[in-house]
């Protein structure tokens, strides 16, 4: 974050703006604006966005209708946000199907909705790109000014920053949160290498690593790192096709394009990271990552297999990873949604935040009930998850 803190921007100087092209908003300022957020992540650069509409993977065909709401000072870009008008709940990874289908059993609408995201993607980061606090709070009045214009059931905004969230607060949003489990490299000293590591794991917990990526190996399979431009087409070409077998091993449609995959290739290549699993010359799965190299974090994103490998689904998205990172001085890995098996493999849980508005006053205030309740059970759970670290327990020190 900026260490200097510009001036507060009067609302009166403001105006806002709703873009359906992703295309009229400038590229340079948009990103200027991620740089000196809270929390820049690699999602939220423009490039991103605008793969996610131009290939088809976002768009109003797919329930993704961009309305992004920015804000201008004369003509410069003081403010902006990712906003969809969503017809459905896929891709949020915030699951709110049950408020849905309350309002269905009262004979109410409740799509479509406002969402404040960035499609397919369970990563806390910025939402709210703002030059000040105050235009941070003008661009929630303009959400909820867009919601009520458009009579709206509800407003959402997911995975955000604690300004974010605590500025939603303010102006009367319901708080949420979740859990997921990240992987943060050791300080102040860092692990020398993946062995390293293990080594600081409890023994079980060591052991079953070990037994699984012996069955890995025992099967003839060994990887390869690309990364950035090192990734070929005829490589994302293969990679695409394990990601759909994924999907269709689930009797489900991929959210991506393969034309994304290509634009992404493009436009932001040194952000990502292809580990390829080979039996000999045979490719037979891959696991892609994406990077921040600024802030030295990985995440992991999408895997597939053309065939079943014993325990291949957790060397290739779990100790491949973990090992890059070590290796190359990377200070975080995100794992994804959910997964408590992730904590048997040193993935720790973070709580995640979204924030809710909703129009009607009595749904709002049972899904305030809710949340309450919820919010209780989720700190409960996470006090319960931290009794079962898979880490040793450090010597006590001598009087």
């Amino acid at each position: 974050m900026n260490s200097s803190t510009p001036p507060s921007t009067p609302p009166s100087a403001l105006t806002l703006r709703v873009d359906s092209e992703l295309a009229e908003l400038p590229i340079a300022a948009w990103n200027g604006l991620l740089a000196r957020s809270e929390q820049p992540t690699p999602f939220m650069r423009l490039e991103y966005l605008l793969a996610l509409q131009q290939s088809g993977s976002a768009s109003a065909e797919t329930g993704w209708q961009a309305q992004f709401l920015s804000a201008w000072q004369g003509d410069q870009l003081v403010g902006a946000c990712p906003v969809w008008l969503k017809s459905h709940s896929y891709g949020e990874y915030v699951f709110d199907w049950a408020w849905a289908d309350a309002y269905r059993r009262h004979g109410l609408a409740y799509y479509p909705k406002l969402l404040v995201a960035v499609p397919f993607t369970p990563v806390a980061g910025s939402r709210l790109l703002a030059r000040d606090g105050a235009v941070r709070d003008t661009l929630l009045q303009g959400l909820l000014t867009l919601a009520r214009r458009q009579q709206l059931s509800s407003a959402h905004l997911l995975f955000g920053t604690d300004a974010d969230h605590e500025q939603a607060a303010a102006q009367g949003w319901l708080a949420r949160t979740g859990v997921q489990f990240h992987w943060s490299n050791r300080e102040p000293l860092p692990y020398a290498d993946f062995e390293d590591y293990l080594a600081s794991l409890q023994r079980d917990k060591r052991k079953k690593i070990q037994q699984e990526q012996r069955r890995v190996r025992e099967a003839g399979i060994s990887f390869q790192a690309l990364q950035g431009e090192a990734i070929a087409q005829e490589d994302w070409d293969f990679f695409h096709r394990c990601y759909t077998l994924t999907y269709a091993a689930h009797r489900s449609t991929p959210y991506l394009s393969r034309d994304f995959f290509t634009r992404m290739s493009r436009t932001m290549s040194r952000h990502w990271l292809l580990l390829v699993a080979r039996r000999g010359e045979e490719r037979i799965a891959a696991s892609l990552l994406a990077l921040d190299p600024e802030r030295r974090i990985a995440y992991g994103r999408y895997w597939g297999a053309t065939e079943p490998v014993s325990c291949l689904h957790f060397d290739a998205c779990y100790y491949q990873p973990l090992a890059w990172c070590i290796a190359n001085g990377y200070q975080c890995f995100e794992g994804g949604a959910q997964g408590e098996h992730k904590m048997a493999r040193g993935l720790l849980p973070v709580v995640t935040r979204s924030s809710h508005w909703l129009a009607h006053p009595q749904f709002r205030d049972a899904v305030a009930d809710f949340l309450s309740d919820e919010g209780q059970a989720i700190g409960r759970y996470v006090d319960e998850l931290e009794q079962h670290q898979p880490f040793k327990t450090a010597p006590a020190e001598s009087p």
